[in-house]
């Protein structure tokens, strides 16, 4: 699909339209990734439509910005748009979840349903706890990931890197590195410029004060599936949780991408909120 400003996004629907219920509509994480969610919609297809796509400048989409909040939300809606969908399901995994969060709060009236995985919430006080148990989960890999991060890299070891980093988001270290190169491949190269601008703009914009009184007008039900081995501290989105004034928030046995280590429990989780009647 083309977006008003002329570039091309990646796009493609998993599942047939007429399976009932509304259709799902995801956001990766990043920002800077691609869509991973080749694993969820397999498993949602026989109930959903899932709608996956890859944020401008990212994966199978066109490499070129500008990049910023604003314009990925922008993008996110002419996805909407493009597949006829007056109103929507979202879901957003990750920092996918703060632009899923975004896009509710300025469109409330498109997003039918909003889902929240693995999320860190409105502030930026969870870092040094992240950093702290990314260390620990590594353990002895943490020396190769500091050394690597700190200099240029091919685009082989630039793979190697994020598939180190990648396995600290699972709970079992003996399938973890077998996850993170399933995540990695194919390999379609982070975007750092597109991570590094939308970041550093967060980082300027995105205030928890304003944040916590926008989310308590937001109507739209709001799911918060939480994995309680990731180490991305879940106390940070607490404040996120009280603020909405109809959220259910689901804690499941797994790390950061809870539809890979808990996926019975995940699919369970999301088709009780997406289609309550069945």
């Amino acid at each position: 699909m083309v977006t008003d400003d002329g570039r091309r996004l990646w796009a493609v629907t998993v599942g047939p339209a007429d399976t009932g219920g509304e259709p799902l509509l995801v956001c990766h994480g990043g920002p800077g990734l691609w869509d991973m969610f080749g694993d969820a919609a397999a498993m949602l297809s026989d109930r959903l439509r899932v709608i996956r796509w890859d944020q401008r400048g990212c994966g199978r989409s066109e490499r070129r910005g500008p990049y910023s909040m604003a314009r990925t939300a922008a993008d996110l809606d002419a996805v909407r748009a493009h597949f006829g969908l007056e109103r929507v399901a979202v879901l957003g995994h990750s920092w996918g979840a703060q632009l899923a969060l975004r896009y509710a709060l300025d469109n409330p009236d498109r997003v039918s349903k909003l889902v929240y995985v693995s999320g860190v919430g409105l502030g930026f006080d969870w870092h040094d706890d992240y950093e702290r148990n990314l260390a620990a989960r590594l353990g002895p890999d943490l020396a190769r990931l500091t050394e690597r991060s700190g200099r240029e890299r091919t685009v082989d070891e630039d793979r190697e890197l994020a598939i180190v980093r990648w396995s600290a988001d699972f709970v079992d270290p003996e399938i973890a590195r077998a996850h993170a190169e399933r995540m990695a491949t194919p390999w379609l190269e982070v975007n750092y410029e597109c991570n590094a601008t939308i970041n550093a703009e967060d980082r300027r914009t995105w205030r928890a004060e304003e944040l916590v009184e926008a989310c308590r007008k937001l109507t739209v039900p709001t799911l918060i599936v939480d994995g309680e081995r990731d180490i991305r501290p879940r106390w940070a989105v607490d404040s996120l949780e009280e603020a909405l004034p109809s959220v259910t928030r689901v804690t499941l046995p797994a790390g950061h991408l809870p539809w890979l280590e808990a996926p019975a429990e995940f699919r369970s989780a999301l088709l009780s909120f997406l289609r309550p009647a069945d």
